[in-house]
């Protein structure tokens, strides 16, 4: 499978260069140290909490997204790549993979060090029902991270396009997280409404996932 091909190469890059993953996992630690500092609080909880982490998460997001397709603006290999006899669409999916793979492996280092910096005793009973939130998150940020990457990819300002045009998108899915996981991150977890917002964000996903794979190729094209 085309797209198959195109993740393995990138991870294989991504395993030689060690640019993306490690630069987005260093940015989340170096965040959650200043607000362990900044607020001179050895513990946070709810609301805080919730939207430190989602914030963060975010903007490390961001530099993922920025990179992307780096590879393939090296050299004009993009043109190559379009000029393929491939399916566009396969382009698309194999960088929501990639950026969905770098979202999990960049949550295995920060959800750690946000618990030993900022929540105390740590996730406690959440960890599970906070497990279905990044889920359902990453693949929305996955989902609009990679067409965003796709439009701006061959733009000079791609890394002032990116921000602009990614915030606004995933703002829907990011107001779902964070409230799906401020009753998550108490002293004492509760659900809440987590199985409304688990809906939500399940619905968004399939909606842009969807609209993503109809645009892809008429976006690239222009």
């Amino acid at each position: 499978m085309t797209w198959l091909a195109i993740v393995r190469k990138d991870l294989a890059l991504e395993l030689r260069t060690r640019q993306s993953v490690v630069a987005m996992a260093l940015f989340s630690v170096t965040v959650f140290v200043l607000f362990h500092f900044g607020l001179d609080r050895d513990e946070i909880e709810g609301d805080v909490a919730s939207g430190v982490l989602w914030v963060t998460i975010l903007l490390a997001a961001v530099l993922g997204v920025n990179r992307l397709f780096a590879s393939e603006r090296e050299d004009g290999a993009l043109d190559g790549v379009l000029l393929a006899p491939i399916d566009r669409t396969s382009i698309y999916v194999a960088k929501a993979v990639l950026l969905y793979l770098y979202l999990v492996l960049l949550e295995l280092v920060a959800i750690p060090a946000f618990a030993i910096l900022l929540l105390g005793p740590g996730l406690g009973d959440g960890l599970p029902e906070l497990l279905a939130v990044l889920a359902l998150a990453n693949l929305g940020l996955a989902a609009v991270g990679a067409l965003v990457a796709g439009i701006a990819a061959e733009a000079r300002t791609r890394e002032l396009l990116v921000p602009l045009m990614l915030l606004p998108l995933v703002v829907p899915v990011l107001i779902a997280a964070a409230n799906a996981t401020s009753p998550l991150l108490m002293r004492i977890a509760s659900s809440g409404d987590l199985a409304r917002w688990l809906g939500f964000m399940a619905i968004f996903d399939i909606v842009f996932v969807l609209l993503s794979v109809a645009v892809f190729d008429f976006l690239m094209e222009d």
